[in-house]
Order: structure tokens, then sequence, then C-alpha cells
């Protein structure tokens, strides 16, 4: 974490902002959880462990800040929650989401899979894509095995 403290300390800087620790815990929490795709109260609850004078809506002003700053981009995957990741500045594009409709699992998947269609945008039409979002839902290997251990069960 530390590369990425001074990246971030950078990024506020440059843009007339402190790296202040609360900020900094935030930031720490996003990228120490970036598997679980934490939502807004979550990441409260996570930084309060620390900080326990830290109010809700410091969180979101911060999480808005980071955002602006391309520091955190919010991803939404049907349960009503803005969910927070770390921008990783090696991708090309903010990868994809797989979200199970029966536990609402949600899994990453790196792989670029639309370089065939961008390059088709941009012959074809002229459009140059810069970022993408997507989300695939559906049923998870793990769900899709007991929904037939369920039918067989039935029959």
């Amino acid at each position: 974490m530390v590369a990425n403290t001074i990246e971030f300390e950078s990024v506020l800087r440059s843009s007339g902002y402190k790296l202040t620790a609360q900020r900094q815990a935030l930031l720490e929490i996003i990228e120490a959880t970036k598997g679980r795709h934490l939502c807004t109260e979550e990441i409260f609850d996570e930084v309060r462990k620390n900080f326990s004078s830290i109010g809700l809506a410091t969180v979101y002003r911060n999480l808005q800040l980071f955002e602006k700053l391309g520091l955190v981009h919010h991803i939404l995957l049907g349960d009503g929650c803005m969910r927070f990741q770390i921008i990783d500045a090696q991708e090309k594009h903010r990868h994809h989401h797989l979200v199970c409709e029966i536990c609402s699992g949600v899994m990453d998947v790196e792989e670029d899979m639309l370089e065939t269609i961008e390059k088709k945008l941009l012959l074809e039409m002229g459009f140059t894509v810069r970022d993408h979002k997507v989300q695939f839902f559906g049923i998870c290997k793990e769900c899709a095995k007991e929904e037939i251990r369920k039918d067989l069960e039935e029959k």
C-alpha cells in the first residue's frame, strides 16, 4: 500500500487536498477489500473500527472526492447500493462483473472480452471507446449445482 499511498497523496495534493489519516484509512479499506465490492455503509463500518468519531457524511463526501479525482469508481450491481473500487492504473478498462441472482455473489472478470467490438466500432463508426462497464447477471456455478440438486430431489 505504500506506493499507492504516495500516489494517492500526490493526486490529492495536486488538486489542493491533503491526505488526512481518515482519507488514507478509507483508501486502504477500499484497496484491502477490493474483491468484496463494499458499499458506502460497509466502508463506514470498517473505517469506524479505527476512527470511531468519523461520520457517515464524511465517508460519503470523501468517496465523492476520490471518484472526482479518479482514485476510485463506483459500480452498481443491481442491489440498490453504490459500491466502490480503487481504480487500477494498469487496467485498460474497468474489469467486468458476474453477479449471481440467487446468492448475490460477485465475481470479477479481468479479461477484456470486448476488444473485437471496440475495434469494429472504431472502424465502422469512427467511435473510440475509452472505457466501458459490463455486468452479467445470472446464476453462479455453486447455485446452479444447488438448483440441479433440488430438481433431482423433487423428482
